[in-house]
C-alpha cells in the first residue's frame, strides 16, 4: 500500500484529497499538513511514496516545498492538486518532477486518474535497477501513454470526462444513451459504448426501461 502525505492549506479541499484518497485500496494517508515547513519535518523522519501538494500556502508555498525535498534527496513523488493554472506554474512543477497536475475544482474522476498514473509509473520501475535504451525508451513511451492504458480499447479520457461532468451536473435524472448524446455532442452509438463500460465499472447506475410506449431501452443515471 501506498503511504500518502497531503499538503494542503485549505480544510475542505484536504478533507475531499483524503476523502478520495481512501476509496482506492492501494493508498493510505498519514498525515495532513497545512504549509511546507511542517510538512518537509514529518519527511525528513518518515517514508512516504506520494505527495497531494498545494501551492498557494503560507510559511512555504509547494514548489519551494518540493525544491527543498529535491535538495534534500528525499525519495517521494508528487501530485500537485491546485488554483494556480497558469503556464508558468505548470512549467515549475513539469521541472521539479511531478506525476501529474490537478487545477481546482477538480473530479473524482480525473483525482483516481492520477492516483492510477503514479501506481502504473511506480510498477514501470519496480525491481529494476539496470536499464538498456530499449527498456528506458519503453518507460518513457509508456508514461506518456498510461491514460490512455488505464481504459479498454475505445474508451478515451476526455470524452469519459465530458460525459461523466455531464451525468454529475444531472444527479439522479435518468438518461438515455441518445439523449446525453445530443446533450454533449456525440452520436448515440459512441455514447452507449462509454455508458456500458462505466456501468460495469460502478460509476453510473443502468437499467431497463420498459416504459417506452414500445421497444425497452437501457437509461443510466447517477445517484
Amino acid at each position: 500500500m501506498y503511504k500518502v502525505l497531503i499538503i494542503e492549506d485549505d480544510p475542505m479541499v484536504a478533507m475531499i484529497n483524503e476523502q478520495y484518497i481512501k476509496r482506492n485500496k492501494n493508498f493510505e494517508v498519514v498525515g495532513q499538513y497545512n504549509d511546507g515547513r511542517s510538512a518537509l519535518a514529518f519527511l525528513e523522519n518518515n517514508d512516504v511514496d506520494l505527495l497531494i501538494l498545494d501551492v498557494y500556502m503560507p510559511k512555504m508555498d509547494g514548489f519551494e516545498t518540493l525544491r527543498r525535498i529535491r535538495n534534500k534527496q528525499i525519495t517521494v513523488d508528487a501530485i500537485m492538486v491546485t488554483a494556480a493554472n497558469d503556464r508558468e506554474s505548470l512549467e515549475e512543477a513539469l521541472h521539479l518532477g511531478i506525476v501529474d497536475y490537478l487545477v481546482k475544482p477538480f473530479t473524482f474522476d480525473r483525482f483516481q486518474m492520477a492516483l492510477e498514473k503514479y501506481i502504473a509509473q511506480s510498477n514501470a520501475l519496480k525491481d529494476i535497477d539496470t536499464l538498456s535504451q530499449t527498456s528506458i525508451d519503453h518507460i518513457i513511451d509508456n508514461s506518456r501513454k498510461k491514460s490512455e492504458g488505464l481504459f479498454p480499447k475505445g474508451i478515451q479520457e476526455k470524452t469519459l470526462l465530458l460525459i461523466m461532468e455531464h451525468m454529475k451536473s444531472n444527479r439522479n435524472v435518468w438518461f438515455t444513451g441518445d439523449e446525453i448524446g445530443e446533450q454533449v455532442g456525440l452520436t448515440g452509438v459512441t455514447v452507449r459504448r462509454y455508458m456500458n463500460y462505466l456501468a460495469e465499472s460502478g460509476r453510473v447506475i443502468g437499467e431497463i426501461n420498459y416504459e417506452t410506449g414500445g421497444r425497452p431501452c437501457m437509461r443510466y443515471k447517477v445517484e
